[in-house]
């Protein structure tokens, strides 16, 4: 776990918290555009879709999934960047396009065996609450929509594709360091 000297006493508070609630958690889901991405596409010549991902996130995201956590995700965006990037970080369990992400969501979790209260999942907009009201851990980022935040167990300090995921999955790590 990252040294905490540099953050103040409730940012310290918080990141114990989201550990204690993440203790049992076994699978995460990450939706991408606003959580891995700062939610903005950029648009080639050529129409094509290009985002911007975050090492940090990344890092988190590889030390997460080392530790024994599932990685999943689940989107409604359509892009090659999505599986790409799920490749170069050995995430396995990828849905791009997807309408209804719960359905997808429940389909995984019988496939793998996880009950869904060791669940959670990231999201930053109205298309994520439904799958947020069912999973063991709702987690909606700093910049979310009202929806998502209302919908959320926990809200991360930081803003998709700047932080947030990495913040979940240090979090992740220490609950499981410190049970």
């Amino acid at each position: 776990m990252a040294k905490l000297e540099n953050k103040s006493h409730s940012d310290a508070m918080l990141e114990g918290r989201l550990a204690k609630l993440l203790s049992d958690i076994k699978l995460l889901s990450l939706d991408v555009d606003g959580v891995l991405t700062d939610g903005g596409l950029y648009y080639a010549e050529d129409g094509s879709i290009q985002r911007k991902f975050s090492v940090r996130d990344g890092v988190g995201i590889v030390r997460a999934r080392e530790a024994g956590i599932v990685i999943t995700i689940i989107s409604a965006g359509i892009s090659g960047s999505i599986p790409a990037r799920a490749a170069s970080l050995g995430i396995k369990h990828v849905f791009t396009g997807v309408e209804d992400k719960l359905e997808v969501f429940e389909s995984l979790c019988t496939e793998l065996g996880i009950e869904m209260s060791a669940t959670a999942h990231i999201g930053d907009d109205i298309n994520d609450v439904a799958l947020m009201d069912v999973v063991g851990v709702a987690i909606a980022v700093a910049n979310a929509s009202l929806e998502a935040r209302e919908a959320a167990d926990y809200v991360t300090m930081y803003t998709g594709g700047n932080g947030a995921v990495r913040e979940v999955c240090d979090a992740l790590i220490q609950s499981r360091q410190h049970p």
